[in-house]
């Protein structure tokens, strides 16, 4: 890839670019942390943030779904694929999914580093260039390594940089979700705002975090959609939010995943104002 590839940046409401390459490497340490921690466990364990599911079928998800945005991405698809079905090569015995998983690494790679993220393509989100995929495809990641350390009860770390990057990324595709989650299509409102406030300072980079960074969404008649813009250090009461959210980036970005509560005894989120708002938007946004 060219230097002027790798410059390119994916930048976030909130005033937060990351580096394209910034993704690359970030699905390729994912990647390889996903398979050390499903490696040698009893694939039968169920993964409780993902009901219905064993560490077999979170697996078989995971190298599944990257396998499957490398067949976008190196196509550069210009409609909405009618099937996915690829090629997926998926060993006998499930004991090696591990391995399979981590054995797609070097074509992962690969293929976004041949990809011009600028190139347009299809994307079921705001951002139709390839480089949809390279972000969208990290948070894919991310998540569902926290969700296998938490089947094998293991403590999880997400750096605040980048889970402040994944809060964005959510909310900024959420809108546009509902060809894969129906219920975000009745979310609706009368112009109540729901505010999201990370509260983290710096990331494992040293790269300024997010102190104060700001998500400020509007549920309209007409649906909802995320107001262009974040802050620093904006007071959680200022006029506009019926409900305030706060939290460290990595809790946020769980909350809005659906992989913890606010109502849990020793969450860390704080909440004020119209919890039955914030309710309502979980009860539609669950995917």
């Amino acid at each position: 890839m060219d230097g002027r590839r790798q410059q390119m940046v994916t930048t976030n409401r909130a005033g937060h670019p990351l580096p394209y390459d910034t993704y690359q490497q970030a699905i390729e340490r994912e990647t390889r942390r996903f398979a050390e921690v499903v490696e040698g466990v009893d694939t039968k364990t169920a993964v409780p943030s993902c009901p219905g599911w064993t560490l077999t079928e979170l697996t078989q998800h995971v190298g599944a779904l990257q396998r499957w945005f490398c067949t976008l991405l190196s196509r550069l698809v210009q409609e909405p694929p009618r099937s996915r079905e690829v090629e997926l090569g998926l060993p006998e015995r499930v004991e090696e999914y591990a391995d399979w998983v981590a054995q797609g690494v070097p074509a992962v790679i690969a293929v976004l580093r041949e990809t011009d993220p600028q190139a347009a393509m299809w994307a079921w989100g705001e951002d139709q260039y390839a480089r949809f995929w390279a972000r969208r495809m990290f948070f894919e990641t991310l998540v569902h390594r926290v969700d296998a350390e938490r089947a094998v009860g293991r403590e999880s770390d997400i750096d605040p940089v980048l889970a402040a990057d994944g809060v964005d990324e959510f909310l900024v595709n959420l809108p546009y979700a509902g060809l894969f989650a129906p219920a975000v299509t009745k979310l609706r409102g009368n112009g109540e705002v729901i505010a999201f406030q990370c509260l983290d300072a710096t990331g494992d980079s040293g790269d300024s975090g997010g102190v104060g960074e700001e998500w400020r969404v509007r549920l309209d008649p007409d649906g909802f959609r995320l107001l262009p813009g974040g802050s620093a250090g904006t007071d959680a009461g200022q006029p506009g939010a019926q409900v305030t959210v706060r939290g460290q980036a990595a809790d946020l970005l769980m909350l809005l995943y659906g992989r913890r509560s606010y109502q849990d005894q020793e969450s860390a989120i704080q909440v004020s104002g119209e919890t039955a708002l914030l309710d309502r938007w979980f009860a539609h946004t669950a995917f």
